[in-house]
């Protein structure tokens, strides 16, 4: 056996192309020049600058957790049939006596709903009255002030 015909045991390692022609040369996937083609780059995420502009919600205080909207409570008509009687006025101080809502209902305004039927002329006086109700009180013989 002579030099001329001795064989490598492993192929030719092929060395990592550097420049034009390599496939990590020159800016090695960078782009150009700036702040992203250093190394050690920081970029403020877009998403902070997006929240900055968004107007807050501030100065609720403690009770930041409850809503800021006002619910109205709610009252069947039928059940003010059911209480009480022809000729009765029905505000605040008479649904709070007849105990249908309570003081913190009153707090939050009260409006009548339907469900229900109504036969008697009640009057109803600083009280929401749904546009049905109105018009069913107002066939009864009742009135909304």
């Amino acid at each position: 056996m002579q030099l001329h015909n001795l064989k490598r045991n492993s192929k030719w390692k092929k060395s990592a192309a550097v420049g034009r022609g390599g496939k990590r040369g020159k800016t090695s996937g960078r782009g150009t020049k700036g702040q992203n083609a250093r190394a050690g780059r920081k970029l403020r995420p877009e998403i902070r600058d997006v929240i900055m502009r968004l107007p807050k919600l501030r100065g609720r205080g403690t009770n930041k957790f409850v809503s800021r909207f006002v619910k109205t409570f709610e009252i069947q008509v039928g059940k003010i049939n059911k209480t009480f009687s022809a000729g009765d006025t029905v505000n605040l101080e008479t649904l709070t006596k007849a105990k249908l809502i309570r003081n913190v209902g009153a707090t939050q305004g009260v409006k009548i709903i339907g469900g229900g039927v109504i036969d008697k002329a009640i009057n109803f006086s600083g009280i929401g009255v749904s546009k049905s109700v109105k018009g069913a009180i107002e066939k009864a013989g009742g009135s909304v002030k």
